[in-house]
């Protein structure tokens, strides 16, 4: 609500200021484009969860740029910048978080343990479904045999 007696903080940045950030803006998203073609878990480690990191790095930095200059966040008293910042950077921690979890406990199919036929057969049967298959290998040999 605006106060007649009040004066206004304009936040008034030369245009500069924005075709500066607009730049950096496109050179993040090039250097997000070039980033992509590299799998940096092959050259510096951590698998393909480094490269969704430095994916994240580099979106949090286009992030932080918008919100500091386009929504005039820079010149915001503390208390704004304490949900600012603090809050994304610990809802960046949750999903790193979440992403590893999910990333390094995959099992690949080709891993994990086969189950062989014999399993299946020495499990314990019912009475009814051992009759059964008795009466199913009487049957088949008869068959076989005619």
């Amino acid at each position: 609500m605006h106060i007649p007696d009040q004066e206004s903080r304009g936040h008034t940045l030369p245009t500069r200021i924005y075709l500066y950030v607009g730049l950096a803006l496109m050179l993040l998203t090039a250097l997000t484009v070039a980033a992509s073609y590299v799998n940096w878990g092959e050259e510096i480690g951590g698998g393909f969860a480094t490269n969704i990191i430095i994916a994240l790095l580099i979106a949090s930095a286009k992030a932080m740029l918008v919100m500091m200059y386009f929504m005039h966040m820079k010149y915001e008293g503390p208390l704004i910048w304490g949900f600012g910042i603090i809050y994304p950077i610990v809802i960046f921690a949750i999903m790193i978080g979440f992403i590893s979890m999910d990333v390094f406990l995959r099992v690949d199919p080709a891993d994990a343990p086969e189950l062989s036929s014999e399993r299946q057969i020495d499990a314990p049967v019912s009475q009814d479904r051992a009759a059964n298959r008795i009466n199913y290998e009487i049957d088949t040999t008869r068959t076989a045999s005619n």
